[in-house]
């Protein structure tokens, strides 16, 4: 006998897994795809002639190579610079209390709120005031600053579910505070601090409104589309370059996920649920 509720979850799963996998198969399938079959009738969804034309021309005439540095060279920092601080932090607002602390913590929480949009103008003309517009370091504290609270809040959720007993038995044993981190905080948040670090590069890479509004010379692959050569006097998006920027883009973020889906999961599980 058939069981219906199991044919019933396998193809609702299936149905799921293809909105969501379909999208991203047109996309590298478009990318592959010469620009005079695109738009064949009928849809075509194997390419009769698939080539790598588009990501020679993005490597070759749009600086794709420049852009992944300077992607790079952001997004690392601004990840390694911010987990630095949010272990610190956590490890504070979890240890100690207070009610200066408390509303600190807080207004950190409050800011994750307030859109972007709404602080752009005055920190605008902040970073052009101090010289920080258009740089790398104005970047990377731009970015740094905006995944701070979210990494603020699992770290601190995390920590706290770890026995405080732990560190006092080593301090008893002449264990300095640094030591305690080194050696037994920092390896007890192994899957919290995994989890943070993925999840805080996802959004890096995908932080569109931070490069586009506070830099005009140094690139990144989250503005890159905007930045693609346009076709002739009207102006005609070429869609095999938007989708092959756009696979470059997803594509470190797939492998991300699939390596480290389980160190997401029970990070995600551990830091935002207090037993």
């Amino acid at each position: 006998m058939l069981n219906v509720s199991l044919i019933f979850k396998w193809l609702l799963a299936f149905i799921v897994v293809f909105i969501i996998l379909f999208p991203l198969y047109w996309i590298f399938t478009s990318s592959i795809t010469p620009p005079g079959e695109l738009f064949s009738s009928p849809i075509d969804y194997l390419p009769d002639h698939p080539t790598l034309s588009s990501y020679l021309y993005l490597i070759q005439h749009v600086g794709l190579m420049e852009k992944v540095g300077s992607t790079l060279i952001v997004v690392g920092s601004s990840v390694i610079i911010s987990t630095m601080i949010c272990i610190l932090a956590a490890y504070g607002f979890a240890r100690y209390q207070s009610k200066g602390l408390t509303v600190a913590l807080m207004f950190i929480l409050f800011s994750m709120l307030i859109p972007a949009v709404v602080t752009a103008r005055p920190l605008y003309d902040f970073m052009r005031k101090i010289n920080l517009f258009d740089t790398y370091p104005g970047l990377i504290i731009l970015y740094t600053s905006s995944i701070i609270p979210f990494s603020v809040l699992i770290l601190k959720n995390f920590l706290s579910d770890i026995p405080a007993s732990i560190e006092e038995a080593a301090e008893i044993d002449g264990a300095s505070l640094i030591q305690r981190l080194v050696y037994i905080v920092i390896p007890l948040m192994r899957p919290a601090i995994a989890t943070v670090v993925i999840i805080n590069f996802i959004t890096c890479l995908n932080n569109f409104f931070i490069p586009l509004f506070y830099a005009n010379n140094i690139l990144v692959l989250s503005t890159a589309i905007v930045q693609l050569p346009l076709k002739g006097s009207l102006h005609i998006v070429q869609w095999d370059l938007v989708s092959a920027m756009g696979w470059v883009i997803i594509f470190p973020i797939i492998i991300f996920i699939l390596i480290f889906e389980k160190q997401i999961m029970s990070g995600i599980m551990a830091g935002s649920v207090k037993n």
